[in-house]
């Protein structure tokens, strides 16, 4: 993440911190300049902030945005641990928001097959509830992922730039199947823990509130929910080498796969692959199918129920029997996981595709 936040700084910070924190210059006798000095005065007397204790260090021998003058004119130096914890808290959430609504709403125009509105599962203005949800989740979460973040910017874990510094160019291969496999199997044990009854009313039932999920649903979790299953992510820094552009990479790919598996676009008819149509089964029948890349631990632990068929069948896919017989299965495992079912659907009139 410093990389990120180099060129948030350069670009956006520096700049915010040197108009809301600018830094105490002297008065050196020249016109304007005072004690508490105004941008006007400092471009009068340019070699007043070279004081500044900040120095300049890129975070990438392969990508670096050289710092304007306004990163060394406020009295928050670039390195101060406060200065970056709230910065990285505004780039995760933020960064997390345009991400989310770029990449649902591609998915929602371009894959997200509109006749879910019309399953009797669907909820009464769900993606409005759905974005509602993740407005309220990301801000939250970010509180929680912003000071692993810092600690990884400040050295804390075992992430490198230039391949000599890492364990050798076989790794920068490696360390993807290895980031996969990691993070797979705690996703799976913190999704199945998510689902013990004491903790599955508290925490996870927000995102199982949709049943029918659009690619908005996604990020829509409890925030507590949403930082659990993203621990792993983060956690795996600390304890094995990662290069820093693969881990901007894999950040990326992370919330693009979520989309991706919420997006009711059935491709992936593989016993491998956890898709989309392995997600909606969790989504409809609750208890099967807790992993988030691959099949592995649903089949080891046995949580996996391969997808119905008549999902990868365009002509049955939305068939009102099919619907009929997902709902009648559906009803019976709310009433065992849930008790009673607190949700509002859409009336049973036909409805327009939106």
């Amino acid at each position: 993440m410093d990389i990120i936040l180099e060129g948030f700084d350069t670009f956006v910070f520096d700049r915010l911190y040197a108009t809301l924190l600018p830094a105490q210059f002297p008065n050196n006798g020249l016109s304007g300049a005072s004690g508490n000095a105004t941008f006007s005065s400092i471009r009068e007397v340019p070699t007043a902030y070279a004081k500044s204790t900040y120095q300049y260090h890129p975070a990438s021998e392969y990508l670096s945005f050289q710092p304007t003058q306004y990163a060394y004119m406020s009295r928050w130096n670039r390195d101060d641990w406060w200065r970056q914890a709230l910065s990285l808290y505004l780039i995760t959430w933020l960064f997390g928001l345009v991400v989310y609504y770029v990449c649902a709403t591609l998915s929602y125009v371009f894959v997200f097959d509109k006749a879910t509105f019309n399953h009797p599962k669907y909820l009464k203005n769900q993606i409005r509830q759905e974005i509602r949800q993740t407005n309220i989740s990301l801000p939250i979460m970010a509180i929680f992922t912003a000071p692993i973040f810092t600690l990884e910017v400040r050295g804390y874990s075992k992430m490198y730039d230039a391949t000599a510094d890492g364990p050798g160019l076989w790794y920068n291969y490696l360390q993807f199947p290895l980031f996969i496999a990691f993070t797979d199997f705690f996703i799976y044990w913190i999704h199945r823990g998510l689902h013990h009854p004491f903790v599955y009313k508290r925490l996870h039932k927000p995102h199982h509130k949709w049943i029918m999920p659009t690619p908005y649903a996604s990020h829509a979790f409890h925030p507590a929910d949403g930082y659990l299953q993203g621990v792993p992510y983060h956690v795996f820094p600390f304890l094995f080498p990662l290069q820093k552009f693969a881990y901007v990479f894999l950040f990326v790919f992370i919330n693009i796969w979520t989309v991706l598996i919420h997006d009711g676009e059935y491709v992936a008819d593989s016993p491998i692959i956890n898709g989309a149509a392995c997600h909606t089964m969790h989504h409809l029948y609750f208890n099967y199918n807790y992993g988030q890349f691959t099949t592995l631990w649903d089949r080891l632990g046995g949580s996996y129920r391969k997808p119905n068929d008549e999902l990868f069948r365009k002509e049955l896919k939305m068939c009102k029997e099919v619907w009929q017989k997902q709902t009648e299965e559906m009803e019976r495992v709310v009433k065992e996981v849930e008790g009673e079912d607190d949700r509002t659907y859409e009336p049973d009139e036909p409805k327009k595709m939106r």
